[in-house]
């Protein structure tokens, strides 16, 4: 869940240009996070990560479905973080279906038991070689969050990549809550971590510079401030919520150890309706690493 959508609309939604055909574009200023661009042939080495809250199963499933699958072969990531994913009666797990369409692995967490015929949480999609995932319920218990984590590749040469994903506490005023949150994450880290190339994506439901995310800021860099170090102010939150469906705000994030990548590229992707279908309630955050060990 993103938050209540019945708080008001800022400035922010400034941020976007919306035409007649309803698609929409970043343009800030120069140098902001942009859509519309050739997916660019993969550096030697690079990790491609991509994080999207696929909104369930709301509006048209299989329309929003065949854009999100269209985009992600476009981009080939590596790694990809999904939330808000859902398996019910008459729904073939949306990760599950997902990664078969495109072929990657699927790890798909949730604190709904394994054999309840509706499930709802977490995934992580795997292009390449991994490690099976490990899960983590993060605190508070009561609020039903989950973290994923899975070691992709890795050889004699270079050490894997540790990636987590998550999904924070959605209300306004519960940054108290994201705290426990990120505490709780950072443990889970802290326990399966193998030292050095990590990389935390998802939806946190706050500003990258939160408070309650300063511990995580502590370790780890946010990677569209770090590839925009232009963006100050209000431009500063381009917005990963679509402002079709909720108010502009950056929430969704990259966070990646700055020991261990060097960020190439970070970009705001999925980004524009077909035939009045958004691909979700948010934007997915597309980011290009390069390994520094």
């Amino acid at each position: 869940m993103t938050g209540p959508s019945s708080a008001p609309v800022t400035r922010r939604t400034a941020l976007f240009i919306t035409g007649a055909t309803a698609t929409v574009a970043l343009s800030a200023c120069a140098g902001a996070p942009v859509a519309e661009r050739t997916a660019e042939p993969a550096q030697a080495g690079e990790v491609r990560v991509l994080t999207l809250n696929l909104w369930h199963d709301k509006g048209d499933w299989p329309k929003r479905r065949a854009l999100i699958v269209e985009e992600v072969r476009r981009l080939k990531p590596d790694l990809i973080a999904l939330q808000e994913v859902l398996q019910r009666p008459g729904l073939t797990n949306q990760a599950e279906d997902l990664g078969q369409a495109l072929g990657y692995r699927v790890s798909f967490v949730s604190v709904d038991p394994p054999a309840a015929a509706r499930r709802y949480g977490n995934a992580i999609l795997l292009a390449g070689a991994g490690s099976p995932a490990q899960e983590r319920k993060l605190e508070p218990l009561n609020d039903y969050r989950t973290a994923a984590h899975v070691l992709a590749g890795g050889d004699a040469q270079r050490p894997g990549v540790d990636f987590y994903a998550t999904h924070l506490h959605n209300e306004r005023d519960g940054g108290a809550i994201r705290r426990r949150q990120i505490d709780s994450l950072l443990g889970f880290v802290d326990a399966t971590a193998h030292g050095g190339r990590t990389i935390v994506a998802g939806d946190f439901n706050t500003d990258a510079d939160a408070p309650e995310l300063a511990a995580l800021r502590a370790r780890y860099a946010d990677a569209v401030a770090t590839a925009h170090p232009d963006l100050a102010g209000e431009a500063g939150h381009a917005s990963t919520l679509n402002p079709a469906y909720l108010p502009a705000q950056r929430i969704d994030h990259v966070f990646y150890d700055p020991h261990g990548f060097a960020v190439i590229e970070a970009r705001i992707v999925l980004n524009q309706s077909r035939d009045g279908v958004w691909p979700s309630d948010h934007f997915g955050l597309f980011v290009r690493l390069r390994p520094l060990r």
